[in-house]
Order: C-alpha cells, then sequence, then structure tokens
C-alpha cells in the first residue's frame, strides 16, 4: 500500500471541515482512494437523507453506482443491512448470498462483482450512511485493509459531522440535502455532456469534475452552468 497516498487521503478526508465544502467531489474522492489502495474493483457510498432514506451520494464508476440503485430500489443487499445495523457486513462470496439477497447478488454478478464490504459511515450511536467497496473476484478480506477501509469511513464521517453550530443534526441535514440536489444537477449535466460528445457517462463526470477542479470551483456550479448554458465553459472536454 502507498502509505504517503494513505496519508495524503486522511489529511484531504478532515481538510474539508469548512462551511460550504463540496460534498459530492468530497466523497468521490472517498470512493477513488478506496478503490486505487484498497484493491477494491469499484466503491460506492450511500448517505441517509433528512426521513432516513439511503441515497447514492457517490460510486467511482457508473456500473456500481447502477448497482447501488438498484440495491435501493430492490430493498436488499449489504449496504442496507449495515446501515440499518449500524456494524460491517462482510461478504466473501455473493454467490453464498442467492437466498439472503436474491436480487441483489444476482445483480452483482451479472455486473462483474464477487464480494462485497459494506463500513458503516457511523460515530458512536450515529450512522448517516455505508461505505461500500466491491471485489470482483470472491475470496478473504485482507483484515489490514478492512481496518483501513473503516478508518477512512470513520474520518468522512466526522467530516460530515463536524459541528458548525450547536444544531449539528440540522446542519447535517441541510449539507445533504443540498448534496441531494446537486447530485440531480450532476446527473442531468453527466446526460447532457454524454449526448453532446458521445461519450460514456463516466467520462462525462471526469470531465465536469476536472473542469470545476482546474477553475476552482464547485462542482454543482459547473454543473448548472453548463445545463442552463448561462456561461462560456471553454475547455469542457472528455
Amino acid at each position: 500500500m502507498n502509505q504517503q497516498l494513505l496519508a495524503k487521503t486522511f489529511v484531504e478526508l478532515a481538510d474539508n471541515l469548512v462551511a460550504d465544502f463540496d460534498l459530492i467531489d468530497f466523497l468521490r474522492l472517498l470512493t477513488d482512494r478506496c478503490v486505487s489502495m484498497l484493491d477494491a474493483s469499484a466503491a460506492g457510498v450511500l448517505l441517509a437523507d433528512r426521513d432516513g432514506k439511503l441515497r447514492v451520494m457517490a460510486a467511482s464508476d457508473e456500473q456500481v453506482r447502477l448497482l447501488e440503485l438498484f440495491q435501493l430500489q430492490n430493498d436488499e443487499g449489504p449496504c442496507l443491512e449495515c446501515y440499518r445495523t449500524g456494524t460491517p457486513v462482510i461478504v466473501p462470496d455473493l454467490t453464498r448470498e442467492v437466498d439472503r439477497w436474491p436480487h441483489f447478488a444476482t445483480a452483482a454478478h451479472r455486473s462483474g462483482f464477487g464480494a462485497v464490504q459494506a463500513l458503516p459511515m457511523r460515530l458512536r450511536d450515529e450512522t448517516v450512511g455505508a461505505l461500500n467497496l466491491f471485489h470482483a473476484t470472491p475470496g478473504p478480506f485482507d483484515p489490514a485493509g478492512t481496518l483501513i477501509g473503516q478508518a477512512l469511513a470513520d474520518v468522512a464521517t466526522i467530516s460530515l459531522l463536524q459541528q458548525r453550530s450547536t444544531h449539528r443534526s440540522t446542519v447535517l441535514n441541510e449539507q445533504l440535502q443540498t448534496a441531494l440536489n446537486s447530485r440531480v444537477l450532476i446527473e442531468q449535466a453527466k446526460g447532457k455532456l454524454a449526448e453532446r460528445q458521445n461519450i460514456d457517462m463516466e467520462q462525462a463526470f471526469t470531465a465536469l469534475r476536472g473542469y470545476a477542479r482546474s477553475h476552482n470551483r464547485r462542482l454543482s456550479d459547473v454543473a448548472r452552468a453548463f445545463i442552463d448554458a448561462s456561461e462560456a465553459l471553454p475547455g469542457l472536454v472528455a
């Protein structure tokens, strides 16, 4: 494991404790680093909205985002179980869990995944979501990797729950609702850019995210500007 990248990741996750940090980009950083450091094939993050309903907030690629959505639509799978119990759900071989999660296990297999770890995003008694690490092939997980994955989830959760006022839960709900609204804008922009440039959705997201970072702008603001055509965005290409 790249120790320098691990240390940098912890710093980056903890360095987002500002009033208006970009939650979508923050969570995408978490999923991307989990894939690059923990030998995972893909990663996703589900967070609960103000009504306690889980939403897909970030995914390392489009395939796993669709699988996470499928899991929520069918109300079954390791990620939901992890969130509801507040404890890790470790599944080394999804083919053995068909009876437990018939829809999810079948869909995961079709998507090319053979194993999954669902790690709670939890601080003390409060669980706000789950970090999900998907692996292409079945097999036992590295215990050290699992501990690091949980540590990354814990640091991200602390950032999300950082108290900016005496009404922490209200602040978090506002952040999550803003992020949900941003997610809709970003998905619309992804679709529009993918169609316009004849590229896939993941390439479209990478282009939007790259433009936002290179111009020091919020991803949601770039997405809104692109959808509304309210300003020129020179250099926005995949």
